[in-house]
């Protein structure tokens, strides 16, 4: 599963290819789909283990230390610009959905489990639903837009001004 997240990552799902899998995991053709039916099944288990990586083990991670909506969202953006391959994986899933109205589906209903988690992390402290909402929506373009920026920050680093946006936002 690691394998095929890393060439998805690196080349989209056109890179998930079963013989270069197999070639890079030292096991045969036959070994690889001992595992998989087929490809299909391996790029459906691929997008459930970047589910349950991305949301769910993240959930875990920031809840399992106590603490208010400000420090577990301060907790969220931590893990979020600190995942590096697996923000690679990010992008090349919302790539792929452009193409692919399965995996569309797929990546809404990942973001809007994202979305509501925020929600209530945001609501702890926030009493206006539209302020929660759009804290949420920013928090989002955040983590998923800042990849796409390339312009300098008079001097600062990305990650300052990153936690800087972080700080604004969980006021």
């Amino acid at each position: 599963m690691e394998e095929g997240l890393r060439a998805l990552a690196g080349g989209g799902p056109d890179a998930v290819r079963v013989e270069s899998l197999a070639r890079a995991l030292g096991v045969t053709k036959g070994g690889f789909y001992w595992h998989f039916d087929d490809r299909s099944t391996l790029l459906a288990e691929m997008l459930d283990a970047w589910e349950r990586i991305a949301v769910d083990e993240a959930i875990r991670q920031v809840d399992a230390t106590p603490g208010g909506g400000r420090e577990k969202l301060m907790r969220l953006f931590g893990l979020a610009s600190s995942s590096g391959q697996l923000l690679k994986v990010e992008l090349a899933v919302r790539d792929w959905a452009r193409r692919d109205k399965a995996v569309a589906r797929r990546l809404k209903r990942v973001d809007n489990r994202r979305m509501d988690y925020m929600r209530a992390l945001f609501g702890d402290f926030c009493t206006d639903d539209a302020d929660i909402e759009s804290r949420c929506l920013v928090a989002m373009c955040l983590f998923i837009g800042s990849n796409f920026v390339v312009a300098d920050h008079r001097g600062r680093s990305r990650a300052d001004v990153f936690a800087g946006a972080v700080r604004r936002l969980v006021q």
